[in-house]
């Protein structure tokens, strides 16, 4: 019997410091809450820094 997938996807909006790299603490923040719920993350959208990152999720049902 093949899996069956349920998808999540997540707007996380990043910050720049001044030096022009991405705060990550919004972006672990989101990884460890959704990790410990059983979601694996596996795609990053991101299409600059000044839209929100999208996270995309799956989880076995």
């Amino acid at each position: 019997m093949s899996k069956r997938w349920t998808y999540l996807t997540v707007e996380v909006k990043t910050s720049i410091t001044w030096t022009g790299t991405i705060k990550r603490d919004k972006l672990q923040e989101e990884l460890n809450r959704h990790g410990a719920q059983g979601w694996e993350l596996v795609n990053v959208i991101m299409a600059n820094t000044l839209v929100p990152a999208v996270l995309v999720f799956k989880k076995e049902t």
